[in-house]
């Protein structure tokens, strides 16, 4: 077991987490190895066992769990103002980074030679999305039960059409009736760790946290609607809000959740945006979930009312980021003192497999929308160029194990040679 060593400083966790937040690429699996090295094995601030605890239970939230875990250590390391620290130090790079590419996309997009390195990129995504469906797959899909619940979920969704969040509800529900009966076929032993001690927290301290807490996260939201009622940023705080709370599985569990709504109710981007999007998102720092900051700007800016453009995209992503990570910070620091108590309920952990094996499904409904958009992107054409560019990334990707940024500007460069061939 990994001992702890002295415990920093809040200065220096402050410097940590910032630099944290600068090498964060890789989406949440990179970024929690990341994490685990430094904080459990090089700076051994955290124990193993409780850096282990503590992703699990961000794992059953909502949410980026990468964000999560780090806002967990934090508060770990120094309370409440450590875990909002790391919370926003994680998230606030990427978040500026992204800003500045958004910018220089809607500026700029449709110069040529811009367009074609996207014309490689939305490849490239394509192959990361797959990938991703494999990864978690392999993970996930262990008998029969999680196989017909994936299958389910991506009937429900690429047939049937049924809200995202049904399709997650659902699944959460019949993994706490299976825990009850039949837990093993949802892989869950019912031998489980005893939970570890838990301080006495003061209901009325968690009521105050909550308050204050709701109140900051819809307190933009009601400030825009008294301002601009029924406008672009009362219905980003609003949808947004809603994703929040019914992301389970990260980033890729709730694009075709974001991408239905954006796309075919709001009208804030076209498909093309999405993908362009979660390109950005796959190649700055902090969480893959970014990506909704982009639909936000985008939806700003191509939405602006009275004021500038400029101006109103960016009002769009400061809404969309708000409330997809105040909500976040909110579920650890209120969760994290009554968390011991979940460990070892036998009907949770099922339940949390039950989702774990609906998002498989979920993901490949996104690939499947994914694939449509990029290699029949014109009446039914296939576009021969995209479709070796993805499987050769997906190849690289699965067989070589190449990482994401080398693909992602492999397949950048590719798209530019190939405007200049053609």
């Amino acid at each position: 077991m990994t001992t702890s060593a002295p415990a920093p400083t809040f200065r220096e966790a402050l410097r940590f987490w910032f630099k944290l937040g600068c090498i964060s690429f890789g989406g949440p699996a990179g970024q929690i190895a990341v994490m685990h090295r430094e904080l459990v094995e090089r700076k051994r601030w955290i124990e193993e066992s409780r850096f282990l605890h503590a992703l699990n239970f961000c794992m059953l939230l909502p949410g980026p769990e990468a964000t999560q875990l780090a806002t967990y250590c934090g508060w770990l390391l120094h309370g409440v103002r450590g875990g909002l620290a790391a919370g926003v130090l994680f998230v606030l790079p990427g978040a500026v980074t992204l800003w500045v590419l958004s910018w220089i996309y809607v500026a700029y997009g449709e110069v040529a030679a811009v367009a074609a390195v996207f014309h490689g990129l939305k490849a490239t995504v394509l192959a990361i999305v797959v990938a991703a469906v494999l990864r978690i797959g392999r993970k996930a899909l262990t008998g029969p039960v999680a196989w017909t619940l994936a299958a389910a979920a991506f009937g429900a969704l690429f047939f049937l059409r049924l809200p995202f969040p049904l399709v997650v509800f659902g699944a959460l529900a019949i993994g706490f009736a299976g825990g009850r009966w039949a837990s093993r076929a949802f892989g869950v032993s019912e031998k489980t760790e005893p939970a570890l001690p838990v301080a006495a927290v003061p209901i009325s301290s968690t009521l105050k946290m909550a308050g204050i807490g709701l109140a900051l996260w819809f307190a933009p939201v009601l400030v825009a609607a008294a301002l601009q009622p029924g406008g672009v940023f009362v219905q980003l705080g609003w949808f947004f809000s809603k994703a929040a709370v019914v992301t389970f599985g990260g980033a890729y569990a709730v694009l075709p959740y974001v991408g239905q709504q954006a796309v075919e109710h709001y009208h804030w981007i076209t498909p093309g945006h999405m993908l362009d999007g979660l390109a950005f998102a796959e190649t700055t720092p902090g969480p893959l979930i970014m990506v909704l900051q982009f639909v936000g700007f985008l939806a700003g800016w191509r939405q602006p009312g009275a004021l500038a453009p400029l101006a109103a995209g960016t009002l769009g992503a400061a809404m969309t980021t708000w409330v997809t990570f105040v909500p976040t910070y909110l579920f650890i620091l209120i969760g994290a003192p009554y968390v011991e108590r979940l460990r070892g309920d036998v009907r949770l952990n099922a339940a949390l497999a039950a989702v774990t094996a609906a998002v498989v499904g979920v993901i490949l409904n996104l690939a499947v929308w994914f694939a449509l958009q990029v290699v029949f992107p014109v009446h039914a054409a296939v576009d021969w160029f995209a479709l070796v560019v993805g499987v050769a990334a997906l190849v690289a990707l699965e067989r070589f194990k190449v990482g994401i940024l080398p693909v992602i500007t492999a397949g950048g460069l590719l798209g530019l040679a190939w405007s200049w061939l053609t």
